[in-house]
């Protein structure tokens, strides 16, 4: 779910911090990888909804999608590491026991669909990463020489954190908890409908949207819980207009629920303050002598073998992309 309506808030209250980049100019930089968003994304990006397998029905969506994706940056000198899902906070339980139950949902509409489109989607729509799906991604960034780190940690805030001490540049993701995790520069695709250039990206600069916003990070990440997150829904009637607004009047959550009439569960407060620990649970807690990073030497023999054998991409497309970006990819 993220933080509800955090991007139109920033887009409204400070947007000085978005700025829309080129790709390239990113060459030289190291970007960490919210793996799962990507992967999904790849999944769920495509025309009519239409999910590919191979010849022995292994979809290769994710695989295909995150090839040309992992060449367009690396073409650039832009050093990628993907950061994987680990273990959850207890508190996200009632989270995932949701989309759990969407996802169901999806697959029971998808058996009944009345047309192939509408099967297609439905199936989209029910898919949840598997340790298939993962280990695919794994052998894919090996073969690309692509590093990857799978702490037991959710990804988004092991990555901002990596981000926050300047162990890498940016963060890649659309998961816009990044920012409450205190990451420093978030990468998402082109905020800007009207630019249609897929090399466009927006890039979410921390520091002059808190100011622009007039909060300091304790506050923004209260500001945020209370807009509803993974760990605490909103309370009834507070939209992020009244969320802002309200933090800003009384600075913190404990004089919000002592001076206001809103109506706030009885275990709000508990709820409340296991929220916040989460989005400080890495900070200045990552030693990064300590990180078990999973690097690997680009085997183009291995990976053609990969994409045309096992994927059963077509040989020109795997051709052209390889030779495309030759001059960087050795």
């Amino acid at each position: 779910m993220g933080i509800k309506n955090l991007t139109k808030t920033i887009r409204s209250e400070a947007p000085e911090s978005i700025v829309n980049e080129n790709l390239y100019k990113l060459s030289g930089k190291k970007v960490a990888v919210d793996a799962s968003l990507l992967i999904y994304k790849q999944l769920l990006n495509n025309p009519k909804h239409k999910l590919f397998h191979n010849s022995k029905g292994k979809m290769t969506n994710h695989i295909t999608g995150l090839f040309y994706k992992i060449m367009n940056y690396i073409s650039l000198n832009i050093e990628l590491i993907f950061v994987f899902d680990g273990k959850p906070p207890d508190n996200k339980q009632q989270c995932l026991d949701q989309r759990k139950q969407k996802s169901m949902k999806a697959k029971e509409l998808s058996e009944n669909a009345s047309t192939e489109e509408e099967k297609n989607k439905y199936h989209k729509a029910s898919l949840r990463l598997t340790k298939e799906i993962i280990d695919d991604v794994k052998k894919l960034l090996t073969f690309m020489g692509v590093s990857y780190i799978h702490p037991d940690a959710e990804a988004e805030a092991y990555a901002s954190e990596l981000c926050r001490i300047g162990y890498v540049d940016y963060v890649l993701t659309e998961d816009m908890d990044s920012l409450v995790y205190g990451c420093p520069r978030l990468i998402r695709n082109c905020l800007d409908k009207s630019i249609k250039r897929k090399d466009i990206i927006s890039i979410i600069n921390y520091e002059p949207m808190i100011q622009n916003m007039g909060l300091t990070d304790d506050q923004f990440i209260e500001f945020c819980i209370l807009c509803g997150c993974d760990y605490c829904d909103s309370p009834p009637r507070v939209g992020p207009v009244t969320a802002l607004k309200l933090i800003k009047t009384h600075k913190n959550i404990e004089t919000i629920m002592e001076n206001t009439s809103y109506s706030f569960p009885s275990d709000y407060t508990d709820v409340f303050q296991k929220a916040k620990e989460n989005f400080l649970m890495f900070r200045d807690n990552i030693n990064v002598e300590e990180l078990v990073l999973v690097e690997s030497k680009q085997d183009i023999d291995g990976l053609k073998d990969y994409l045309l054998n096992t994927v059963e991409m077509s040989e020109s497309r795997v051709q052209n992309a390889l030779k495309k970006f030759h001059n960087n990819y050795k």
